[in-house]
């Protein structure tokens, strides 16, 4: 692989990894993490609270300290988010170290992809939607070691395996199958100004989308090109609905608390398809395209 093209999409995997690290980081500083339905369920917590702390369970869930010591919890792992996230755009510089601190970040997410998981009735689309956001920082650590080497077609078929989880998990919730969020149908009449009816009609289709991108991304050349390119649309035009829908209906500073690290922790959600599509030599033609449209402009 030429050397630039290989800089290129490693870049695009620390651009990925450090974005939903440092917008997971804020959500944990600022906001909060669903730590809570995990260490407040007694039927999961009793025994070990039980053993561990020497505590009956009356006494740990009244105790004035056990949310205080959640909430340092919660506010530890945002700081630690957040210095992935630095490592995430300087690995290399990090060696062993580095790809070790990416590989625990990403185990962190994937439990966090679990704690919504548990909180959403165990709905394994819950769980799975968020496979590109857990997975990026781990790829990143393998790929640092060699990126070289580690562009080769394992690693574009596993991104496509992640690309089709999370846009098919996307899709049932959009078309129904799980119950559909309300700010799914808001978001979508606040963009495109139509009625409800109209909304949901268009998240049926885009539901139908998600499911076809998903089994066409494994098809070979240029229908897989073709798939991974509308992933990268899609992914895009998603994670800029957030804080565009709100735009509309919020103030400006609510906008940035609140949205802004929404739309960076989904960066992933067209990044990866792109890096996809770069892989299966979807950007061959750029150099000629670019240069044809240079003699346009000389005219």
């Amino acid at each position: 692989m030429p050397q630039k093209s290989s800089t290129l999409w490693f870049r695009i995997l620390q651009w990925s990894a450090a974005s939903v690290l440092f917008a997971r980081g804020w959500q944990h500083l600022y906001w909060d993490a669903p730590f809570r339905t995990l260490l407040w369920d007694q039927a999961w917590m009793e025994g070990a609270v039980q053993t561990v702390l020497g505590m009956d369970w009356q006494a740990y869930v009244t105790h004035p300290n056990t949310d205080w010591w959640i909430q340092q919890m919660v506010f530890g792992t945002g700081v630690f988010y957040v210095l992935a996230g630095l490592v995430a755009i300087t690995v290399q510089r990090w060696g062993r170290a580095g790809q070790v601190v990416l590989w625990m970040s990403s185990f962190s997410l994937l439990i966090l992809a679990g704690l919504y998981c548990k909180e959403k009735f165990f709905f394994l689309g819950q769980f799975l939607e968020y496979a590109l956001q857990f997975t990026a920082p781990a790829v990143l650590a393998w790929v640092a070691v060699a990126p070289e080497r580690r562009f080769n077609r394992s690693l574009l078929l596993f991104l496509k395996v992640c690309i089709a989880l999370t846009f098919t998990c996307h899709g049932l919730y959009a078309a129904g199958y799980y119950p559909r969020p309300g700010y799914f149908v808001f978001m979508v009449m606040s963009i495109l100004g139509v009625d409800e009816v109209a909304a949901v009609y268009f998240l049926q289709v885009a539901a139908a989308l998600d499911f076809i991108l998903s089994v066409l991304i494994f098809l070979p050349g240029r229908v897989a090109r073709i798939a991974l390119a509308y992933a990268v649309f899609w992914g895009l035009s998603t994670t800029i609905a957030r804080p565009w829908a709100y735009a509309y209906v919020a103030t400006w500073d609510t906008v940035l608390l609140q949205w802004v690290h929404e739309a960076i922790m989904r960066f992933p959600h067209f990044l990866v398809p792109a890096l996809a599509l770069g892989l299966s030599g979807g950007f061959k033609r750029l150099p000629q395209i670019r240069q044809q449209f240079e003699l346009v402009l000389k005219r």
